[in-house]
């Protein structure tokens, strides 16, 4: 038997999507109830990078718009999210990578992102760590870093009169109703599927790809870098779709700790450690912080970003099912875009003007008869 309206919004997940759709409907007057069974999430594995990218018009307007929003909020946070506005360079080690970020440069600005060229000299005063050689480099001010995890509990808990937590398994969705492992049957206005990878569980017509992803973080240790830092050819590597790859990703943490990225494995869903790709990632990153060979590593993890075919998120409703919202397929910018998805999705529940263009988002272009079209 189903119960009563339980809520008005009903959100499946509670990583930093479902938390910022929970926020940002909360924020329009409407009750939200967050279901979340506390099955390992994208949230806890990733870096945090709040990361403007351009590959795409759609990414890049999603993403500026996004860590926009991240800023704003920075005042209001408390400390333990750590969010920091510590900036992004991207490097070229070969004229081909140095030309992209002249490229890059030109996108960025003519949408208004502060950044600038570095020489290969202002790179090494810069970032002195950094291994001889390089041909330069692109520095983008504006992107952060933040701790995702607490930021999402935040984010859950800042209208406490309006989210409702709680700690429960969703076995079956059917528009916008819910049934639980334990039976109990649950209906709202809208249900959000904001749970990742474990999304097509709920919802198999879903097109989502598992990439696995390895992390390292060392001991502390007195300040080594000021930036993150991202090689120049991690753009090939987060979108190439022919296999496992790795690319230099590093990023100071505010405790002294480096964090170490990135690895990308197809179609893989076993957690555990897989010692061959750490260690090929580890080795990128020694090719350009040569002193990473003499820090300690206290823990490594596994993670997995869910990746929709086009690698835009799907953020509306499902065209076959009233009442099912979707906010998944973020792939490796959930954290960096969560605030603005929130927005593009709050803005089509409660039919007000949305901030950005929707098309590139909207689930139809994968699932019903204009997908088969």
């Amino acid at each position: 038997m189903i119960k009563n309206q339980t809520a008005d919004v009903i959100i499946i997940g509670g990583g930093i999507v479902g938390a910022a759709c929970a926020d940002e409907l909360a924020s329009r007057g409407m009750d939200v109830l967050v279901l979340d069974c506390q099955r390992p999430a994208a949230t806890a594995a990733g870096m945090g990078h709040l990361v403007v990218l351009d590959d795409n018009p759609a990414e890049l307007a999603l993403g500026e718009y996004s860590v926009r929003l991240w800023r704003e909020l920075a005042h209001q946070m408390p400390h333990d999210c750590a969010m920091r506005n510590n900036g992004t360079l991207w490097l070229a080690c070969n004229e081909a990578e140095l030309a992209e970020a002249e490229r890059k440069r030109t996108v960025l600005q003519n949408y208004g992102v502060a950044c600038q060229l570095l020489s290969a000299q202002a790179l090494a005063t810069a970032e002195p760590s950094l291994r001889p050689g390089l041909h330069g480099g692109l520095k983008v001010s504006g992107d952060c870093i933040l701790y995702a995890p607490n930021a999402a509990r935040w984010l859950l808990q800042r209208q406490p009169n309006r989210v409702t937590q709680r700690r429960a398994e969703v076995v079956e969705v059917r528009g916008n109703c819910v049934r639980l492992a334990d039976g109990e049957q649950l209906k709202a206005t809208a249900v959000v599927l904001a749970n990742g990878i474990y999304a097509r569980e709920l919802c198999p017509d879903l097109p989502l790809q598992a990439k696995k992803g390895h992390l390292l973080i060392t001991d502390r240790y007195p300040t080594q870098i000021s930036h993150t830092l991202v090689e120049l050819g991690y753009v090939t590597s987060a979108h190439n779709s022919a296999g496992p790859s790795v690319a230099f990703n590093v990023q100071q943490r505010p405790t002294g700790q480096l964090f170490i990225g990135s690895s990308r494995q197809f179609d893989n869903h076993d957690p555990a450690i897989d010692a061959a790709m750490l260690g090929r990632m580890l080795r990128r990153a020694m090719e350009f912080l040569p002193d990473l060979g003499q820090i300690n590593g206290i823990r490594s993890w596994t993670g997995f970003r869910s990746a929709s075919p086009d690698g835009q998120p799907l953020i509306g409703e499902h065209p076959l099912q009233p009442g099912l919202w979707l906010a998944v397929g973020h792939e490796g910018l959930g954290v960096t875009t969560a605030i603005g998805t929130a927005h593009l999705l709050a803005a089509q529940l409660l039919n007000t003007q949305p901030p950005l263009d929707l098309a590139a988002f909207a689930p139809k272009r994968f699932i019903g008869v204009h997908a088969h079209a």
